[in-house]
């Protein structure tokens, strides 16, 4: 399991999400408003459009903010003045971060990251320099009471690659097979976590567990600021070092 489905699954389970469910739909409205922007306000017709409002939905973002979300992203506004762009660097252990972000101010944006990389022990790094560790792939979490044999059969479908994490399944898929792989589960009535395009390494670095804890805080601090959309890493964590993490605050 890489180490984004490790430090996302227990983040869950911490219950950060809930906690942070303000900021949560904020980053959502954004990406809304942005992929309205780029691609129309038709979800029919704009398949970034479709996944964001999907993943709204899924976080049980009201429907009037959806709605008003995508009346921005036609209208101007916060969608018209945010620019996507894309930061990179190494946690403490010299593991990759890969950070998607929206912003209006760059130059803003730029000096709070590499801020918080300085003071959580890794270094910003220049553009390209662990981009090429990652691809993009469609991932669906999903639970089963019988993983074996749900993974069996969406291998049969054409799964890329199948993980079982304490009887849920994450399914590596091509981007493009995403809703069609999401429907197939949706008709078999079964309970699906999340359902996105991620950026997924081809490899991984295990750290120590000091490292690792590090790291993990790093990631935390990153994400919680509120241009950051999503944080991506390929740093593997033991599993002393996901308990220590889980029992924090």
């Amino acid at each position: 399991m890489s180490g984004h489905s490790k430090w996302a699954q227990i983040k869950r389970q911490k219950g950060v999400a809930d906690t942070r469910r303000g900021q949560l739909f904020t980053k959502l409205s954004r990406e809304i408003a942005v992929a309205v922007r780029q691609g129309g306000s038709n979800p029919e017709m704009n398949f970034r459009l479709r996944l964001a409002v999907q993943k709204a939905r899924d976080s049980n973002m009201p429907l009037d903010s959806i709605e008003r979300a995508i009346k921005r992203g036609t209208g101007g506004g916060e969608g018209a003045s945010l620019a996507e762009t894309i930061y990179e660097g190494y946690g403490p252990g010299g593991a990759a971060i890969l950070l998607e972000a929206m912003t209006d101010n760059r130059n803003r944006t730029i000096a709070e990251v590499r801020n918080l990389f300085s003071r959580g022990g890794g270094s910003l790094g220049e553009s390209g320099c662990v981009t090429w560790i990652f691809e993009p792939k469609g991932v669906v979490t999903v639970e089963a009471a019988d993983a074996e044999e749900l993974a069996l059969n969406l291998i049969d479908a054409g799964a890329e690659d199948i993980k079982i994490i304490n009887g849920s399944l994450e399914v590596h898929i091509k981007p493009e097979d995403l809703e069609g792989v999401r429907k197939t589960l949706e008709e078999q009535n079964l309970a699906i976590v999340s359902a996105e395009v991620l950026m997924v390494p081809k490899s991984t670095v295990m750290l120590e567990e000091k490292t690792a804890l590090q790291t993990l805080r790093l990631l935390d601090r990153l994400e919680e600021l509120d241009e950051v959309q999503r944080v991506f890493t390929n740093a593997d964590f033991p599993d002393e070092a996901l308990e220590n993490y889980r029992s924090q605050g």
